[in-house]
């Protein structure tokens, strides 16, 4: 019986609390770049192929504690079973390309063929964002332009957005407009608030009463709709 329900309070989260995103793309274009400058704020120079990581970050929506849950998938073909999974587990997608390379834009279409798929006539309401990566490249070195990248969303439905891992262009805002994106609950990011009104309340702690406390959280009651990193 205790086993039983312990069983069942794991899957609790799995179900209600995780948000997660799958990030699909081939190797090389960027995808642990942007997703580890979006978690850890840093940037690495070399590449390093994946075969499956998963990175979580804690976020509050609407006063609950939920988990945004990142996968970053391999750039390779080898585990069709493993891309299944992650596919029929995620809520939300990022397709990710790079600008210098017209092959890797070409490696998605069968990805996006099988999420639609797997996801059949859900697939209107999962938010979907095409991504050109490396962005910051000289323009000898692109080979699919920003108007070529907006087409191809644009013939799939999709959101498009382009981004610089290397020099943090639009990475933040590439998961904020992910998460806006969701229909199905509000699911929102809005990075660095939190902090914002801890410092100021911290600052008038400190001119009012010496800075005692930092949990009088009543105070900023107006803007806790919609959820924030923590």
């Amino acid at each position: 019986m205790t086993e039983q329900k312990n069983q069942v309070t794991r899957a609790m989260p799995e179900q209600s609390n995780d948000y997660r995103v799958v990030v699909f793309g081939a190797g090389g274009v960027g995808k642990s770049s942007l997703v580890l400058r979006f978690i850890k704020g840093t940037f690495r120079e070399s590449y390093i192929p994946t075969i499956e990581d998963t990175y979580r970050q804690v976020i509050s929506c609407n006063k609950n504690i939920c988990t945004l849950q990142i996968t970053d998938t391999t750039g390779s073909h080898q585990f069709p079973a493993m891309q299944r999974l992650s596919i029929s587990k995620g809520h939300a997608f990022i397709l990710v390309y790079s600008v210098c390379s017209k092959q890797s834009l070409e490696e998605l279409r069968p990805i996006w063929a099988l999420i639609k798929e797997l996801k059949g006539t859900d697939i209107p309401n999962i938010p979907v964002m095409l991504v050109g990566n490396k962005c910051d490249e000289s323009a000898e070195l692109r080979e699919v332009s920003q108007i070529e990248g907006q087409t191809q969303a644009t013939t799939w439905s999709i959101s498009f957005m382009e981004t610089s891992a290397k020099t943090n262009h639009n990475v933040t805002e590439l998961f904020q407009e992910l998460l806006n994106m969701e229909k199905t609950r509000t699911v929102s990011l809005q990075l660095d608030t939190k902090k914002q009104k801890k410092q100021k309340k911290e600052k008038k702690n400190k001119e009012t009463n010496g800075g005692i406390p930092e949990n009088g959280e009543a105070s900023a009651s107006g803007a806790k709709e919609k959820c924030h990193v923590m």
